[in-house]
């Protein structure tokens, strides 16, 4: 095996910037000029990178994390200078060789492995106590407020999903979106973000163009399904009613699945197949698809990060994860929680996928237990993209042509598009992403190596 560790390819590096800037400043970085003291063993890369002022900036990567250090003063994680480094290392080899750590990289390296190290007077594997409510009544009483509190939204918001019906859709265009930004404030009075995030979609609705109608009124019926289900949830299956109660907007604690009472995780070979950043004012979310090599279950990872609270877990796509994940609750579980590593992750295979009919089949069956989903992931193998006659939309084909998926028209005109034509070369390929109503939504491309587009 190499010394320096399994090598990244240049797109996983490239996965863990935290925004395009990032990895624009990061690509200006990799290169021998700036670098000195570089050096790589089977856990980590580390440099000293020459800055602007008189002193280099050290630079130090755990790969096994990953997790980064720098004494730049950027807020990023990673900074440019990590990415940098990264990409120098990704390379072919011989800018980065194998060594001891510098004292400073050292250092720092062996305080993580030290605070990572399980203690001694406790077995392997064991979890931290779950955290107690100091009052467990309060607690009870404050629940029970706000579930009045969402009840009291819900039957405001039917109301006003009568008043619009019995008025007409037209009265809806009138009105504008600012009925609907005032009714969105009220549920989040009512301490529903979930119901305000839905009625925020039905003012985008009005302006999505000549067929808004027909989409206001799909979004007003799952709102009032929503609604239907939140007010009768004493009825529902415990399944369906923690779906309800999430699409509202009542969360469970992550310390809670990994370490409450009813805790119960799931430990498998997690391949990440997509991650995924997005922003939303001074917002910034992450999201970390996995699949188990074992159990064959997806899951979703969603972390949040702003200024001064950087996102908590990278991972590049392609890696493997030896770990415990615990689900969410829901009818049809996806989103979790990661608890605890029992190996560093390490390149994985290109995934086993599944042809056009059996991911149609699959988003359907998640539908059936969740209304509310607007798509669900899948591995496509053996599929092909191809263009319409005209060039105004794109889909996968099967290499049998029996079946085709429509792409979704979020990605006609993206970058990303274009690179999974590149990649396919008009041969099948194997694709990841999220198939749902508006068709499918491709998010990594294995080639052989995976490309995140």
């Amino acid at each position: 095996m190499n010394p320096q560790g399994e090598r990244w390819t240049t797109d996983q590096v490239l996965a863990l910037a935290p925004d395009e800037a990032s990895r624009r400043a990061g690509g200006k970085l990799a290169a021998p000029g700036p670098w000195s003291e570089t050096g790589a063993d089977g856990g980590a890369v580390w440099g000293q990178c020459k800055g602007s002022g008189k002193k280099p900036y050290q630079t130090v990567v755990d790969i096994k994390g990953p997790a980064f250090k720098c004494s730049c003063p950027s807020r990023k994680f990673p900074c440019k200078h990590a990415l940098g480094l990264l990409l120098l290392w990704a390379g072919d080899g011989r800018e980065v060789t194998a060594g001891e750590p510098a004292q400073w990289a050292g250092e720092w390296l062996a305080g993580r492995r030290e605070r990572a190290a399980p203690s001694a007077s406790a077995p392997s594997g064991a979890a931290a106590p779950s955290r107690a409510p100091a009052d467990p009544e309060a607690a009870r009483r404050r629940a029970e407020r706000r579930m009045q509190r969402i009840g009291a939204g819900a039957t405001e918001l039917e109301q006003r999903l009568e008043d619009l019906l019995r008025s007409g859709l037209a009265s809806a265009e009138r009105a504008g979106y600012g009925s609907w930004d005032e009714t969105a404030a009220r549920m989040v009075d009512a301490q529903a973000p979930g119901l305000a995030s839905r009625v925020r979609e039905l003012g985008s609705a009005v302006a999505s163009g000549p067929h808004w109608p027909a989409q206001l009124l799909e979004e007003c019926a799952l709102l009032h399904l929503l609604d239907q289900g939140f007010l009768g949830i004493e009825r529902l299956p415990a399944p369906l009613a923690a779906t309800v109660r999430s699409r509202v907007g009542l969360t469970t604690e992550a310390a809670d699945l990994l370490t409450g009472p009813e805790a119960a995780t799931v430990r498998d070979r997690w391949l990440v197949l997509a991650q995924q950043d997005s922003e939303d004012g001074k917002l910034t979310t992450r999201r970390i698809f996995l699949r188990g090599e074992r159990t064959g279950r997806m899951a979703l990872h969603l972390s949040f990060g702003g200024a001064n609270r950087p996102l908590d877990v990278a991972l590049a796509p392609g890696l493997v994860l030896d770990a415990d994940l615990a689900y969410y609750p829901g009818a049809r579980p996806l989103r979790a929680v990661l608890g605890e590593r029992h190996a560093p992750a390490a390149p994985g295979p290109v995934p086993p996928g599944c042809g056009i009919d059996a991911a149609l089949a699959a988003y359907g069956d998640a539908l059936r237990d969740d209304p509310w989903l607007d798509s669900w992931p899948v591995v496509l193998a053996d599929v092909t993209p191809i263009p319409s006659r005209d060039g105004t939309s794109w889909q996968l084909a099967d290499t049998d042509g029996e079946s085709a998926l429509p792409l979704d028209p979020r990605c006609l005109g993206r970058t990303s598009l274009w690179q999974l034509a590149a990649i396919s070369g008009g041969a099948p390929v194997t694709v990841f992403g999220e198939c749902g109503h508006r068709g499918f939504l491709p998010l990594t491309a294995w080639a052989p190596a995976p490309v995140s587009l």
